[in-house]
C-alpha cells in the first residue's frame, strides 16, 4: 500500500472541505480526535492487563482430587404390547348401475 504524501493529503482535505463545508469540518475533527483518544485508552488498558497476567505466570495447579467417575445414562423405554387385531366381517360389494350417456351438445352456431 503506498504512503500518503503531502499532495494526496491536500487533495483529501480539499474534498472533505467541499463535502462537509467549513462549519462542520472542525466538529468532525474534534469528534475524530476524541474517538482516536478513546481507542488508544482502551488498547492501552488491554495491553497493561495482558502484560500483568503474563508477569504473574501460570497459576498453581489445583490439588489432586478424588478420581472422576463417569456415569452413562440410558433411556428407559416402557414395553408396549400391541392390541389384539379386531376381526372385520366380510361384506358383499355390488356395482352401482351405470349412468346413461349424456346427449351430445349442439355445437352449431345459432342465428
Amino acid at each position: 500500500m503506498p504512503n500518503i504524501g503531502p499532495a494526496e493529503l491536500l487533495v483529501i482535505l480539499v474534498i472533505a472541505l467541499l463535502v462537509f463545508g467549513p462549519r462542520k469540518l472542525p466538529e468532525l475533527g474534534k469528534s475524530l480526535g476524541a474517538g482516536i483518544r478513546e481507542f488508544r485508552r482502551g488498547t492501552a488498558g488491554l495491553k497493561e492487563e495482558l502484560e500483568g497476567s503474563l508477569r504473574e505466570g501460570p497459576a498453581a495447579p489445583a490439588p489432586a482430587a478424588a478420581p472422576v467417575q463417569t456415569v452413562v445414562a440410558q433411556a428407559v423405554v416402557p414395553a408396549v404390547t400391541p392390541a389384539p387385531p379386531t376381526p372385520v366381517a366380510p361384506q358383499a360389494v355390488t356395482p352401482a348401475p351405470a349412468a346413461a350417456p349424456a346427449a351430445p351438445a349442439d355445437d352449431a352456431p345459432r342465428s
